[in-house]
């Protein structure tokens, strides 16, 4: 008897990276629950499902970024002036770990690490000379800090002001957002609640004196890179954003004064169409969560602003060339999706941060979708394909059981203290890392096509001269400045943080006395005590 192949797959079953079972057809029998008014509605109006500008790229552009930042302020000021020649849109600072941390230079913890993950950044004279030769009003700038992310503002204020540019010409985004950090990255100084408390300072600053500059970038980012599914990436991101509107409205704010303000990072990994879906998702839940929960009256309350990078876990050491394809791909994806803002990872940076060659490829991808591809000429292009619609809902739906059990455990940071996303996060790695070693998932160049003979490319190394110059670029400040006066504004500023009052004048008072990112953050050690986590697996 002949053997019917019309019906035979590949393989038993088809599922997403969120393992999502895929039909092999969808019809308009897939979207009868969708209600195209109520569920999609127009671009730029609630819930915002098919963007959130009612011209999106036909008005104007995504912002494009290169995340940017090695080894010392000069050298990545060196590459900030050589992207902006490029065509490069708007800066992104990548800090090194033992900033990120809240530990100086010359700090023992800080020893190897100086200029290693991104720019060594101390006191406000190096930022200062980070932005040598950039004139503060013309630029975007987003700063990817966290635990310490309201000193190093309160640095970028001090230029600013070096530059006689007023705070109400600032744009950017700082990220700020410690709930995530918690979850998935791990780079904290103090506990939850103190920490909120300090990113509810710097929205007050920016709602009173910066009202152009993102005060949090609301990360799902990390949380992706860690292990999670895109849907957990939905979920825990949204839910993280509806945690500090609800403590920055307890802290005195109004919703309508801050939320549109707020923005969100995502991921873009590599399954075409659940990316694609979860951005769309990820505005009508965010529209509908704050619509419900906090009764905004300014539609810009409700709608979800983005920035994306392309996803850094994807890419493999072996066979780096093929980043340059997995980079393409997730950019489109996050084009398709309607971002606002684009990172795209360049090929080498499996081994090290990226080469200037590398990094001219990730920005001309990004500029040969904008310019070549025809994706930006109308709003939204896959709305309506029964697919995409099925599994927009299908997200949000996933995500709302989430909502649900943080709610139920009183809130995010609960749910943190027990360990719960955290557990979840690391399941689904483990999940992820068994179907690539049993093959179920297939990696190309990695466990499958694999080439005996890897081909090198440059790559770029930052020495331990970096670290020596950088640690003697501080010691020469701490013996130039005025003691005193730093001793006062560091006073100040301790007394400040233990009754609870607003610090973010006392910062900026401090980093112009050359207090540095260290001495700052041991005020808050001081203050409010080091956070030790404690979860089990």
């Amino acid at each position: 008897m002949k053997k019917d192949l019309s019906k035979r797959e590949r393989k038993p079953k088809f599922k997403n990276l969120s393992d999502i079972e895929i039909d092999r057809l969808y019809t308009e029998r897939s979207t009868r629950s969708i209600d195209p008014e109520k569920d999609l509605g127009r671009p730029g109006a609630f819930p915002f499902t098919r963007g959130i500008y009612p011209t999106m790229y036909r008005g104007q552009l995504w912002t494009m970024r290169q995340f940017s930042g090695f080894a010392s302020a000069a050298e990545t000021n060196e590459r900030y002036h050589y992207l902006l020649n490029q065509g490069q849109t708007g800066l992104s600072v990548a800090f090194d770990l033992p900033t990120l941390m809240g530990y100086d230079s010359d700090h023992p913890k800080s020893l190897g690490e100086v200029g290693k993950c991104g720019v060594a950044i101390d006191t406000v004279h190096d930022m200062e000379r980070l932005f040598d030769g950039i004139p503060l009003d013309r630029v975007s700038t987003s700063m990817t800090i966290n635990a310490p992310a309201i000193v190093l503002f309160a640095m970028y204020l001090a230029v600013a002001e070096k530059q006689r540019v007023s705070f109400n010409q600032l744009r950017g985004t700082l990220q700020n957002d410690i709930l995530k950090e918690y979850i998935a990255q791990k780079e904290w100084i103090t506990s939850p609640e103190p920490s909120l408390k300090l990113i509810n300072d710097t929205v007050r600053f920016c709602v009173e004196e910066a009202p152009l500059f993102h005060p949090i970038s609301i990360s799902g980012y990390h949380i992706r890179e860690a292990g999670s599914t895109a849907v957990q990436e939905l979920a825990f991101t949204l839910y993280d954003g509806l945690s500090y509107v609800e403590s920055a409205i307890k802290s005195g704010l109004k919703v309508d004064d801050f939320a549109p303000r707020l923005s969100f990072f995502f991921n873009a990994h590599n399954d075409f169409f659940e990316e694609i879906a979860k951005y769309r998702a990820a505005r009508r839940l965010w529209a509908r969560e704050m619509k419900k929960r906090f009764h905004p009256r300014d539609p810009r309350s409700m709608a979800l602003r983005f920035h994306t990078q392309t996803a850094g876990c994807t890419l493999t050491a072996q066979q780096p060339y093929n980043n340059i394809v997995r980079v393409a791909l997730q950019a489109l994806a996050a084009v398709l999706g309607g971002t606002q803002s684009l990172h795209t990872n360049s090929m080498d940076e499996t081994y090290a941060l990226p080469t200037q060659e590398a990094v001219k490829i990730a920005l001309r991808t990004q500029q040969i979708i904008a310019h070549e591809s025809g994706v930006t000429d109308t709003v939204d292009p896959l709305a309506g394909s029964y697919y995409i619609e099925s599994l927009t809902n299908r997200m949000e739906k996933e995500a709302q059981r989430y909502f649900k059990k943080l709610d139920g455990m009183g809130g995010m940071v609960r749910a943190i203290e027990k360990g719960f996303p955290q557990r979840e996060i690391h399941r689904a790695a483990v999940a992820y890392q068994q179907e690539i070693d049993r093959k179920d998932r297939l990696i190309v160049g990695m466990n499958a096509f694999i080439e005996k003979e890897e081909r090198r490319i440059e790559i770029l190394k930052v020495t331990g001269d970096v670290e020596r110059r950088q640690v003697a670029r501080l010691k020469k400040v701490k013996a130039e400045r005025d003691p005193k006066k730093l001793q006062q504004t560091l006073q100040r500023l301790t007394s400040a943080a233990e009754a609870g009052a607003y610090l973010m004048p006392l910062i900026l008072d401090a980093v112009r006395a050359s207090a540095t990112v260290g001495e700052i953050s041991d005020v808050f050690r001081k203050a409010y005590g080091e956070y030790r986590e404690s979860v089990s697996f």
